[in-house]
């Protein structure tokens, strides 16, 4: 018997050996963007794998910009959606992870009570869903540009590795510059220039603040929920709610 729980200990030692080699040598370089900017993600790849697989033409519409050539309306206007205490955390927002936690108990037990199976001495509450409400630039830029679509323990796990070394390695307005750039903002749009041109037909640099707060107002899922083409009552209604708390963004940088 301890021979044999022996060799499972080994056995169980070398996967996990084997494992962080494999992630050691897949990490990727995070600090080559300091000065390197992304021409691609794991998002866009995704995307136009998907078209083709779909028989589609691939479509990828992409324009750099520097951060000093988005209109400062934009960086408020995303903040104030995605991530209002950006300037404020190191990449993670416990308070918002907290509510996030907080709105699972709520919404589970609310549901386990209309099901009639609550019982308040052995019900176990769901895992949060951690929404956009919890995650944050930082976190976001980390999925969109080196992580599958796949949704597990695994890839929250590398999320948050490289959210940790996006903060150490990047200043904010860096990790905010390349997040601006490389986010999808409609079939085949990605970043700033990209959608302000398509949306509004003028550079990132133009933006008011109303357009601004619209364009922030898609980025949860310009495909779908918040397409504007789709559900404009939706997006217009989320532009409003944007424009309420832009002005209490402050770029801090």
């Amino acid at each position: 018997m301890w021979y044999w729980t022996k060799v499972l200990f080994l056995v169980l030692v070398g996967a996990v050996v084997v494992w962080l080699g494999y992630e050691f040598v897949t990490f990727p370089s995070i600090s080559k963007l300091r000065t390197e900017n992304p021409a691609t993600s794991s998002m866009i790849e995704y995307r136009l794998g998907q078209a083709r697989e779909e028989g589609k033409e691939p479509r990828k519409y992409m324009v750099w910009q520097p951060i000093e050539q988005i209109s400062p309306n934009l960086q408020r206007a995303v903040l104030a959606g995605e991530d209002s205490r950006f300037f404020q955390h190191n990449g993670f927002d416990w308070d918002a992870i907290n509510k996030a936690w907080e709105e699972a108990q709520r919404e589970g037990e609310k549901e386990a009570k209309a099901e009639g199976d609550y019982d308040p001495d052995s019900w176990i509450p769901p895992m949060p869903s951690f929404k956009r409400g919890a995650s944050t630039v930082s976190q976001q830029l980390a999925k969109n540009l080196y992580l599958s679509e796949d949704r597990n323990f695994l890839r929250k796990g590398r999320e948050a590795a490289y959210t940790y070394f996006l903060e150490r390695e990047l200043n904010k307005k860096r990790i905010l510059e390349i997040y601006l750039n490389v986010i999808e903002w409609g079939d085949g749009v990605y970043g700033a220039e990209a959608a302000s041109r398509v949306y509004f037909n003028k550079s990132a640099s133009q933006l008011t603040a109303p357009e601004a707060a619209y364009l922030s107002a898609m980025i949860p899922s310009p495909l779908n929920v918040f397409n504007p083409k789709k559900n404009p009552k939706r997006v217009v209604r989320r532009q409003k709610a944007i424009m309420r708390g832009m002005n209490s963004i402050k770029l801090a940088y």
